[in-house]
């Protein structure tokens, strides 16, 4: 059985949403068998290794953590694993290396990595980079699927090249806006207009993000998306468009879920929209015709050959009346038992446990390929 290395924590602004992926995904592999070496990266870039370092990073993050499906799953199984330990004995072997350096457990004895990483410097290319240079095998997109799809930027204009439906949207530098904030707002308005949402480029999870209904308001959005990112994205709103989702599990032959739509009451789908308690539940599949679930699937595998994805990935959309649109694509999703990702999994027939086990197995079958 393979030794599995799970990494989460991470600098990003979804820190707290690692620690709840990686805590079920541990708590799937152990129940598969499997030895589990965790592996925590603090908010300042520090390794944290040997003992718990869940336990250890979750301490200084539940005070965060809003209460909801993801976070609430990340709490109990914090409290399972606290049970199981006896007091503070493994944090006492928790240790710290230094960012940038490579900690032993990644150099030793593993067969292979599950990344439970977010946002920048997880799920941007850097750590999949780091693993390669270490000839470690890791689960999901390589270097290159994982930066252009952490960069909203980026990802539209390959999704262009490749004839896939987008929204219309323009791209504006921190730089720029700075310098030139009158006609830089004037721009915006006139290639996009409102309402809009204004978004860092290198984000998930909704951080940073603001939805933007008079010309007035569009100032202090860019401001905001600017404390996250040197590059900004401003797209135009689809009115009030159903969001639909699709789940991707493979390598070169992926196979699809079926798709689910998220379904809430608030005006967008906001970060507390996504992780509060009650504001928002998937439907899958979705309500929508056969001819349209098609289409999904569809333009999903199309998507994720588009940014040469390897092992999973979520495609999101609106649709917008008739009109499909692809939105975008996350090589690494949210991946507590009841994401979206795992959920439309499970109402497609594949359990939460083998599909852990599943994405093991085609990381290890990438690294062989290669």
């Amino acid at each position: 059985m393979p030794r599995v290395g799970v990494i989460f924590g991470g600098r990003s602004g979804e820190h707290e949403v690692s620690l709840a992926s990686a805590a079920s995904i541990i708590a799937a592999l152990e129940r598969r068998g499997h030895e589990v070496v965790p592996i925590g990266i603090a908010r300042d870039g520090r390794w944290v290794v040997g003992g718990d370092p869940m336990r250890a990073l979750a301490e200084q993050a539940r005070g965060a953590l809003p209460s909801g499906d993801d976070t609430g799953s990340v709490k109990k199984a914090l409290a399972d694993r606290a049970e199981s330990v006896r007091g503070a004995a493994s944090t006492s072997l928790v240790r710290s290396e230094p960012a940038g350096s490579v900690p032993s457990e990644l150099r030793q004895g593993l067969d292979v990595v599950f990344i439970a990483l977010h946002g920048p410097y997880g799920e941007d290319g850097t750590i999949q980079g780091l693993l390669e240079m270490a000839d470690v095998p890791y689960v999901g997109a390589g270097v290159l699927a994982s930066a252009v799809g952490m960069d909203k930027a980026t990802m539209k204009t390959i999704f262009r090249a490749h004839g896939l439906p987008i929204v219309e949207h323009v791209v504006v530098l921190r730089r720029d806006w700075r310098a030139q904030r009158q006609k830089i707002a004037r721009h915006v308005l006139d290639a996009v207009g409102v309402p809009c949402f204004v978004k860092p480029c290198n984000l998930g999870s909704s951080v940073g993000i603001s939805k933007v209904t008079t010309a007035a308001a569009l100032p202090g959005a860019l401001d905001e998306a600017a404390r996250h990112d040197r590059k900004l994205i401003v797209e135009r709103a689809v009115g009030r468009a159903r969001e639909i989702e699709v789940s991707v599990l493979g390598n070169d032959d992926p196979q699809t879920s079926l798709p689910g739509e998220i379904v809430y009451e608030s005006e967008w789908y906001d970060y507390a929209t996504k992780y509060a308690e009650g504001q928002a539940r998937l439907v899958c599949p979705a309500p929508v015709t056969p001819a349209l679930t098609a289409r999904f699937r569809e333009l999903a595998v199309a998507a994720f050959h588009a940014v040469d994805c390897a092992g999973m990935a979520r495609v999101d959309f609106f649709l917008d009346g008739p009109t499909v649109l692809v939105n975008e694509i996350n090589t690494i999703p949210g991946f507590t038992a009841t994401s979206g990702y795992a959920k439309m999994w499970e109402a497609t027939g594949l359990a939460y446990p083998d599909l852990v086990q599943k994405l093991v197995d085609l990381a290890l079958e990438r690294h062989r390929d290669k």
